[in-house]
């Protein structure tokens, strides 16, 4: 019987995180330790790196996701062990998981198998955390706006205009749409409020959009949480309330180092969703990871569609970075449920179920070319996969100009991407990409989210409401046209509804509301049933957890 992930991440050896850092090059008074096997990296340190010169990024991103799974993050632990194993110093820079899926229906977010980043209960849970501390820094923003008004207003308020949401790093339904301070004239001035959890909050985007304290500090303070009677904007530095935020994220904006089960370095830091938020790791993390190896793997949430796009075209626009290739990772499992096949069929071969739901993948790569950066598809190897359904993939990536290549990491660690890493170094040394953004800064909003929705979801077009409309319009007007746009959709499908697999095209995309994120500089276009705060499932993997009498976890992966 094969081993399960937990069993596998405890029987690791991991190294003192000093050791780790020695290998980086970062001294022992550079390193904030949590414990023996986690630290922070100092910001002063991350500062005294500036000059030096960048390594290669790499990012990894996927097909459409369904429950079979694709593998993202375990690929990428097992492709930064693959560069690693062939010479290649290397860093994997991933996100921070949510508490929300871990005890909803997804399970921990630190890869699988023999490709994965420990302390993996640690990082899966509370890690060093920095969540905590964006939810702590959003709830105070939102406890300063009620008492502003309960306290006089003087900045003139319109409670019926507050945007500002409260946020826990929780799935919980019953507190989307709240009414806020009841109780009598103690309490303030009732109204309506909601919640949404932390990993889709502004303070989540500022804090992974940040470039240094300064920079966050700004960020903070330019947030609005509403707008007076006269629709006049209302900030976070109206409030005086960005200066005790930044103090609550002051050590959270540090990046955390870990390892591999391989020992090699990784750095987990910032926790945002793809199909709600921008879905990236810190700014400052993979800047960071950029002076300190040869090679960063890092990964984008979600389908390319979502976590690569807005990788694309906000994190790398802001950041001022690009990266020199793209790994597209598949399952045989996950085409053929795109190609029809039902979940408990997918053990038997079905080589025309996986060529039809090729056209998921065809229609990633070509998305993918649209930013001129060379692509690979990873395919990760199950046992049950056959040779002939594996030709399928290889011949439809031929056709749209890309390799793909076998993976085993799940099995065999770094071992598994050896033939993986050394076609990434060759794209890489060859020096042929060339990215671009998908869309400028002075395209109107309007014409940024159609965009998106033409190229990359193959839609005819967008439709609103004549209100969301008038929001498209204040917003352009405002001076925030310049902002790219953050689509918030699901992610099971090209199209806004769910069950549509392949590659639908011709669907209109409605976009049902327009938040402005002016901190984090970008406006969220939330498009068909899309929810910001999630639901619990029928049965929540909440109820299997439990510690058993030796003291250890169990359920959680």
């Amino acid at each position: 019987m094969a081993k399960s992930d937990i069993e596998i991440a405890r029987e690791a050896t991991q190294k003192p995180i000093a050791d780790i850092g020695g290998r980086l090059g970062i001294p022992p008074e550079a390193l904030l330790p949590y414990g023996h096997t986690k630290a922070k990296i100092d910001l002063g340190y991350i500062d005294s790196l500036s000059e030096k010169k960048d390594g290669k990024l790499v990012l990894v991103t996927a097909i459409t996701p369904t429950p079979a799974g694709e593998g993202k993050t375990t690929t990428s632990v097992g492709l930064a062990d693959g560069l690693n194993r062939i010479g290649r110093e290397t860093l994997v820079c991933l996100r921070e998981p949510s508490l929300g899926p871990c005890f909803g229906v997804k399970g921990g977010a630190a890869g699988g198998g023999y490709a994965q980043v420990v302390p993996m209960e640690d990082i899966n849970l509370h890690f060093t955390g920095d969540f905590h501390a964006i939810g702590a820094a959003n709830n105070l923003l939102a406890a300063l706006v009620d008492n502003h008004i309960h306290q006089g207003n003087a900045l003139g308020l319109d409670a019926r205009r507050i945007s500002w949401r409260r946020v826990v790093d929780m799935n919980d339904r019953a507190l989307r749409e709240i009414v806020c301070s009841l109780g009598g004239i103690g309490n303030g001035f009732p109204r309506s409020d909601g919640f949404d959890i932390t990993v889709a909050s502004e303070v989540m985007a500022i804090f992974c959009l940040a470039s240094d304290l300064s920079d966050l500090q700004r960020r903070l303070g330019n947030i609005v949480v509403g707008q007076t009677r006269s629709r006049e904007p209302v900030t976070a530095r109206d409030l005086k309330a960005d200066g005790a935020m930044t103090v609550l994220l002051k050590d959270a904006l540090a990046p955390n180092l870990v390892q591999t089960l391989e020992n090699n370095p990784a750095i987990i830091h910032g926790g945002p969703f793809a199909n709600i938020a921008h879905g990236c790791n810190s700014v400052i993390a993979t800047r960071a990871s950029l002076k300190l190896a040869d090679y960063v793997v890092t990964e984008a949430g979600f389908g390319a569609d979502l976590g690569a796009e807005k990788f694309f075209d906000i994190k790398c626009r802001k950041a001022g970075i690009a990266p020199d290739a793209v790994v597209l990772v598949a399952t045989l499992r996950a085409l053929k449920m795109h190609g029809g096949v039902a979940l408990a069929d997918l053990a038997h071969e079905n080589v025309d179920a996986v060529k039809a739901g090729c056209s998921n993948l065809a229609r990633h790569l070509a998305n993918l070319k649209q930013f001129g950066v060379p692509v690979v598809v990873a395919v990760n190897q199950f046992s049950a996969d056959t040779e002939a359904e594996l030709q399928a993939v290889v011949d439809v990536a031929s056709q749209q100009g890309a390799r793909a290549i076998v993976c085993a990491h799940w099995a065999n660690g770094g071992a598994g991407t050896e033939a993986l890493a050394r076609h990434v170094v060759e794209m890489v040394e060859a020096g042929e990409g060339a990215f671009k953004p998908l869309y400028p800064d002075e395209m109107p909003l309007w014409d940024k989210v159609e965009t998106v929705a033409k190229r990359i979801y193959g839609a005819s077009g967008i439709t609103a409401s004549a209100a969301v409309r008038n929001r498209f319009r204040a917003l352009q007007d405002g001076g925030y046209g310049h902002f790219p746009v953050c689509m918030a959709k699901t992610q099971y499908s090209f199209s806004t509804d769910a069950s549509r697999k392949g590659a639908p095209e011709g669907h209109e995309v409605p976009v049902r509301e327009l938040r402005l994120s002016a901190g984090a500089e970008f406006v969220v276009a939330i498009c068909g049933d899309m929810m910001t705060m999630p639901g619990l499932p029928k049965k929540p993997a909440a109820e299997g957890i439990h510690i058993n009498a030796a003291g250890r976890i169990e359920g959680l992966f």
